[in-house]
């Protein structure tokens, strides 16, 4: 994997960059909610906000946990009922060369 996207902050601030990534472990980890779905509405969520890289990662996140091509297209409808045609653009920038 390419250079983590937030080296700077752990270079500057560690105690910071590991409260971040406890919080990413806490939310991310396997629980009462399988692993594919969190990835899922992760990155449902990051269509919503614009990030490419984020619904890029994690739509194979998902799919390493077992999620299929068609959750995946059915997450980006969830993204774009909630936060309309922007995150479908978001999200086809994202899947192209992964779907």
């Amino acid at each position: 994997m390419d250079e983590h996207p937030l080296k700077i902050i752990q270079d500057k601030d560690n105690d910071f960059f590991n409260i971040i990534e406890a919080s990413l472990e806490n939310a991310l980890s396997e629980g009462s909610i399988p692993l594919k779905y969190k990835f899922l509405i992760a990155m449902a969520l990051d269509a919503e906000h614009g990030a490419v890289d984020g619904v890029k990662v994690l739509a194979l996140q998902a799919m390493e946990a077992g999620a299929t091509k068609e959750e995946i297209m059915e997450a980006v409808r969830i993204a774009n009922y909630i936060g309309g045609i922007g995150s479908v653009y978001t999200a086809a920038n994202a899947l192209r060369d992964i779907l």
